[in-house]
C-alpha cells in the first residue's frame, strides 16, 4: 500500500451541555465536562507557513474553532450536542481537507471517533489489576517470572448513522458488557483463567473478543494496555501491537522565516510509538516481543535521545515528516513488521506515517 503522512493536533475545552434522553438519566440534566478535540489529516503543500510548520498550524486551526465553544452552553449551538454531533460541529468549522478523522473525548475514559466516511466508533477505557507469567519464554526472560501488571482496555463500537440515536452502541453499553468480565479478571492471576493459561496482550485481546463480540455485534475492536508504553489491538482478524519511547532532543529548522523563533536551537520531549503487524506465533502466544522491539530500535533511539537533530546523518531537515521518513528508512531491515510510526512533538502535536 502507498505511504501515507497524516498531521495531528489536539485542543482541550471545557462547556456544558444536556442530552436529550439515552440510557444515562443523568445525562438529560444540565452538566459539564472537560472536552478534548482531537483531529488527524492529510495537509496540502503550503498550509503551513513553512515545511515543519504543519502541525504547529493545524493545532492553531483546531484551537480557534474550539474557542468557540469553550465555556459555553453546547445546546446553543447544536440541538442534541452528544459526541457524535460535537464531532461533526467541529470538522465542519475546521475548513482543513482530506481530514481522516475528528475525535471528541468528553471524559478521561471514554469518546468518539469520526472517520473520513463519518462512520463513528464509539470507545470505553476499563482497568483491571491482575498477575500473569508467560510460560513459553526463554530460561531467564524477564516475563517467565510472576508477576502484575495495571492493565487497561478499551473497547471500541461501531455505530452506523443510519440507525437512530436510541439504536446505537453508547458508553452505558460498554460498560455493561465489560463489567462480567471485570470481575472475572480484576486482582486475579490471569494463568489461572480458562483459556487465558499463556496471557500475553494478544491472547487476552482475542479473549475478551470471543467473549464480548456475541452479545455486542457493534464491536469493532479490542485494545489492551500491558503497560502504559506497550499494548496490542485485535478486531477478529488480525492483531497489531505497539512499543512507544520518549526522547529528549534539540532541533532547528533552517526553513523557518527569518524571525520565527523556531529557527533557533530548541527542543521537545518527543514520543513515538512504533506499531507493528504481525501473524501470531502460536507458541509464544504474541507477534512480536515487547522486549524485542525496545531492543531492536536501541541503536536508534541512542542517536536521537539527549542530542541535536539536526547532526543526524542523511537528515536534511528534522521536520515531522523528515523524521518519520528518516526512522522509516533506518528500521526497515530491523524490523519488518513494522508497518506505522506516530512522532508527537508536544501531547497531541505531530504526524503518523503509515505503509499499510
Amino acid at each position: 500500500m502507498s505511504e501515507r503522512l497524516y498531521f495531528m493536533a489536539a485542543a482541550p475545552f471545557e462547556a456544558a451541555r444536556q442530552l436529550a434522553g439515552g440510557p444515562d438519566e443523568r445525562q438529560t440534566r444540565l452538566h459539564g465536562h472537560s472536552f478534548l478535540a482531537r483531529i488527524r489529516a492529510k495537509l496540502p503543500t503550503g498550509f503551513a507557513s513553512f515545511p515543519g510548520a504543519e502541525a504547529e498550524a493545524l493545532t492553531q486551526r483546531l484551537q480557534d474553532v474550539v474557542a468557540l465553544l469553550d465555556y459555553t452552553l453546547l445546546n446553543d449551538r447544536l440541538t442534541d450536542p452528544d459526541d457524535v454531533q460535537l464531532a461533526d460541529w467541529i470538522s465542519g468549522q475546521l475548513n482543513v481537507p482530506d481530514i481522516a478523522q475528528i475525535s471528541v473525548q468528553s471524559a478521561a475514559h471514554q469518546g468518539v471517533s469520526v472517520d473520513a466516511d463519518r462512520q463513528a466508533h464509539y470507545w470505553r477505557r476499563f482497568r483491571f489489576e491482575a498477575a500473569h507469567q508467560l510460560p513459553n519464554v526463554p530460561l531467564g526472560h524477564q516475563c517467565g517470572r510472576m508477576h502484575g501488571h495495571g492493565f487497561e482496555v478499551i473497547l471500541w463500537a461501531l455505530a452506523s448513522r443510519d440507525e437512530p440515536l436510541g439504536m446505537r452502541p453508547n458508553y452505558a453499553q460498554l460498560e455493561t458488557a465489560w463489567t462480567p468480565w471485570h470481575e472475572q479478571l480484576h486482582l486475579a492471576c490471569l494463568n489461572d483463567v480458562p483459556g487465558l493459561e499463556n496471557p500475553t496482550s494478544e491472547r487476552l485481546a482475542a479473549w475478551l473478543w470471543a467473549r464480548l463480540q456475541p452479545d455486542l455485534p457493534a464491536l469493532a475492536r479490542v485494545t489492551v494496555y500491558e503497560t502504559a508504553t506497550a499494548g496490542c489491538h485485535y478486531d477478529g482478524r488480525r492483531y497489531r501491537i505497539w512499543k512507544e519511547r520518549v526522547f529528549e532532543s534539540a532541533l532547528r529548522l533552517r526553513n523557518a522565516p527569518v524571525g520565527d523563533v523556531r529557527r533557533r536551537t530548541h527542543g521537545h520531549s518527543y514520543t513515538l510509538r512504533l506499531h507493528l503487524t504481525a501473524p501470531l506465533d502460536e507458541v509464544m502466544g504474541w507477534t512480536v516481543d515487547y522486549g524485542e522491539v525496545k531492543a531492536l530500535f536501541e541503536p536508534l533511539y541512542r542517536q536521537l535521545d539527549h542530542h541535536p537533530l539536526n547532526d543526524l546523518p542523511h537528515l536534511a531537515e528534522p521536520t515531522l515528516a523528515e523524521l518519520l521518513d528518516w526512522m522509516r528508512s533506518q528500521m526497515a531491515a530491523v524490523l519488518p513488521a513494522l508497518d506505522r510510526i506516530d512522532l508527537e512533538q508536544t501531547p497531541g502535536c505531530g504526524a503518523i506515517l503509515c505503509w499499510s
